[in-house]
């Protein structure tokens, strides 16, 4: 069973255990079958979570604080969860953070300052980014755009 979910995804050890626990298989039997598949590297949830991390970022677009949610969920313990979240530099997510505005950017326009602030910081909240990062990257898309009554105070929240 356990090589059958994980031929099709790969998996945190914590979804086979709950996956054994659903179809009634007894707990010692379940940790022995999860150690030793752990021992010969077919569950690794620091690979798992690494890998998850780099796709998820690069694929949606999700910024850390998703990326984290998204893990834990999973079963990922939070040590390894902070570990592979912080491999995610901050410049990427920022990269990130101004692709995903760049293309929502223009799907704004006509809309007044404050209501195209609030859908574009929503856009990156959404996602996960923090709110003084998704306010700057906002403010300075707009800007660009040739917003002229981009309020300036209010946005450094970090």
């Amino acid at each position: 069973m356990c090589l059958r979910m994980l031929t099709a995804a790969p998996r945190t050890r914590a979804q086979l255990a709950d996956a054994l626990r659903r179809k009634k298989v007894p707990d010692e039997v379940s940790e022995r079958v999860l150690s030793r598949f752990t021992d010969v590297g077919l569950i690794d949830d620091e690979a798992f979570a690494q890998a998850w991390v780099q796709s998820r970022h690069r694929g949606r677009g999700l910024g850390k604080r998703a990326l984290a949610a998204e893990l834990r969920r999973r079963g990922v313990a939070d040590e390894t969860v902070n570990e592979a979240v912080q491999s995610l530099g901050p410049e990427e997510e920022e990269r990130t953070a101004r692709e995903l505005i760049a293309r929502k950017l223009a799907a704004t326009r006509g809309l007044d300052t404050a209501k195209r602030t609030r859908r574009l910081v929503g856009v990156l909240a959404r996602k996960g980014y923090p709110p003084g990062l998704a306010y700057r990257v906002v403010r300075e898309a707009l800007e660009e755009d040739g917003a002229n009554d981009v309020p300036e105070g209010e946005w450094d929240l970090e």
